[in-house]
């Protein structure tokens, strides 16, 4: 009696090896890849899931996971606390391409060419230029989503906060629309040193800390000059990676 008839239709090849840890093994071998030791990191899902060692410091190892409703692999990789790489395919042999390079530390534009199946996410696409890039980055991409859904008085905060030399420098986030500041570029984020929010329905900006408020102003450009006036004078440029404790 099969024990899962589902998974085995759609995954032939995985059933027979036992695993699809195994079957990526196999695979390898076949096309003379190498994928280190691939382990099944759930006993309950031998057939579905897999994860593929790194062989560079600064990527996580690969996560490859079988769908049960469709014949998909999917593929998910991080990298200094940073989301890199997705994407989905049904041929097993290239997701061993993929999980070969990516261990191989084959750079990430090189691994979408020859493996066009996997997806680079959009810190992905600057990421390898350095951190100072990867802040550049999400600072346009904030001020772009800002204005295209982001109330004026929100636009106007992150624009003032944008022109400030020591505050672009950090890599921005929000949170409930509060704008905060990390001196690391990959998650978890930094503590951050100050935050700015904008009260539509007062039209006033508030710069706090933490869950202290330090301020509240009447312009955007007052509520970043008191933010910045409560930041070290040295604090920044982020730096790529997570922030440790």
């Amino acid at each position: 009696m099969r024990v899962h008839p589902e998974v085995e239709d759609l995954y032939p090849e995985v059933a027979a090896a036992g695993s699809l840890a195994a079957a990526l093994d196999a695979g390898a071998v076949r096309h003379g890849l190498s994928l280190g030791f691939v382990r099944s990191p759930d006993t309950l899902a031998l057939l579905t899931s897999a994860i593929v060692p790194s062989g560079v410091a600064v990527r996580n190892d690969l996560a490859v996971s079988g769908r049960r409703d469709q014949r998909r692999f999917d593929v998910q990789g991080w990298g200094e606390g940073i989301w890199l790489i997705a994407g989905g395919t049904g041929d097993l042999v290239d997701v061993v391409r993929a999980a070969h390079s990516w261990r191989a530390g084959v750079p990430l534009h090189d691994i979408r060419s020859a493996v066009p199946f996997v997806e680079l996410t959009r810190r992905a696409e600057v990421v390898e230029q350095g951190p100072a890039s990867v802040v550049e980055a999400e600072w346009q991409w904030l001020l772009r989503s800002t204005d295209e859904t982001g109330s004026p008085n929100q636009r106007a905060l992150i624009q003032a906060a944008y022109h400030d030399p020591r505050l672009r420098r950090l890599y921005p986030y929000t949170s409930n629309s509060v704008l905060n500041f990390s001196t690391t570029t990959g998650y978890p984020f930094s503590p951050s040193p100050v935050n700015l929010s904008a009260h539509g329905a007062r039209s006033t900006f508030r710069v706090g800390r933490h869950v202290e408020i330090l301020g509240e102003t009447a312009t955007a450009a007052e509520a970043v000059a008191l933010a910045v006036a409560h930041i070290p004078a040295d604090l920044g440029p982020a730096v790529a990676g997570k922030y440790e404790a």
